[in-house]
């Protein structure tokens, strides 16, 4: 049995500037007993994938607000299988309409946050996805 914590990556894909939310999900995860990486503003999905890998991490967590999250978070996931690490599970929170959820889910993004929802539930959806896996 290993003692290795589980590793979550947050990114923030595209152009948006802003990363309150991401840093606010990074540290309650943090604090929650999870080993984050923080890969900063402004990543590609192909920088996403492959920090993903190298880093070795169970989750991804992406945080999204400049409207770009049909074509940057599909690819995030794309390049994920390419890569061989389909088995990385991709979350991801920000402004997404409704309208959208289930197009990204079909993407393979498990997992939707929208504005208000709370870190707490953030960590229950992640202990009980990652123990099933």
């Amino acid at each position: 049995m290993s003692d290795r914590r589980v590793r979550i990556l947050i990114a923030k894909p595209g152009l948006d500037g802003h990363d309150r939310g991401a840093k606010i999900v990074a540290r309650a995860l943090r604090d929650a007993g999870y080993e984050v990486i923080y890969s900063g503003l402004r990543q590609t999905p192909e920088q996403i994938a492959a920090a993903a890998v190298q880093e070795d991490v169970d989750a991804v967590g992406l945080s999204i607000l400049s409207g770009a999250h049909n074509a940057l978070l599909p690819e995030v996931t794309r390049l994920l299988r390419e890569q061989g690490a389909e088995d990385v599970l991709v979350f991801a929170g920000g402004i997404i309409p409704e309208q959208d959820i289930q197009t990204l889910k079909t993407a393979g993004i498990d997992e939707i946050f929208l504005p208000g929802t709370s870190t707490k539930s953030i960590i229950a959806y992640l202990q009980t996805r990652l123990a099933a896996a």
